[in-house]
């Protein structure tokens, strides 16, 4: 059994979403104990920017100059996703929309054909769960409802897009315990993170029955 775990948070200590990625994890691997687990840490080890832009261009512009790098590149990262069985995404909000390291790894495994438009998308059907954290509320009611650009995109991407069998575990007000503006929310942070939790583990328990299955 082989698990991929993408990390976006730019904190290692006080993540929400990387402790949101280790209960689904430890889940996983409780009934896979041993098993490999690839790595992708965009918070520590961001992809360059300008990759996409060279690889794109090197697409659809005949008279551009190639880019084995990035080509070498999106080999790397697609191959990654095709040997898993199983994958944990961890990503935080950012600014209400998707990390932008998020987005240079998502558009750069897109120039892979496998994976980009027309693409037979090798993944398809396979378990994994979306760990999300926000800091602030965006629910209905709330005065940023519909400001949470990162969640809708995501799910769009790696459930319709790339075919996963995607489960989310989220939590959000994760800001509460620091910023005195939101502290009559804790109580209700702390249920929310709670409850991201308890997901978390059940979507990894999940993916480890579906990977036996498999």
């Amino acid at each position: 059994m082989h698990l991929f775990r993408l990390d976006a948070s730019i904190r290692t200590a006080g993540s929400v979403s990387r402790a949101l990625a280790d209960t689904a994890e430890n889940a996983w691997l409780a009934e896979h104990p041993g098993a490999s687990v690839t790595r992708r840490d965009l918070g520590r080890d961001p992809l360059p920017s300008d990759l996409w832009a060279k690889g794109a261009r090197a697409v659809v512009d005949p008279t551009a100059p190639p880019s084995p790098d990035t080509a070498a590149l999106v080999e790397r990262l697609a191959s990654e996703l095709v040997e898993a069985d199983a994958f944990v995404f961890a990503v935080p909000l950012y600014n209400w929309g998707v990390p932008s390291h998020v987005k240079t790894w998502l558009d750069l495994l897109m120039l892979d054909k496998r994976f980009g438009s027309g693409g037979d998308q090798p993944i398809t059907g396979r378990p994994a769960v979306l760990a999300l954290s926000r800091g602030g509320g965006y629910g209905p009611g709330t005065p940023r409802e519909g400001w949470d650009h990162a969640s809708p995109y995501l799910r769009r991407i790696l459930g319709d897009v790339f075919g996963l069998d995607l489960h989310v575990a989220e939590a959000e007000l994760t800001l509460a315990e620091v910023t005195p503006a939101m502290a009559p929310l804790r109580g209700l942070a702390a249920d929310l993170l709670k409850t991201g939790h308890e997901h978390a583990e059940a979507h990894g328990r999940r993916l480890a029955t579906l990977t036996q299955a498999a």
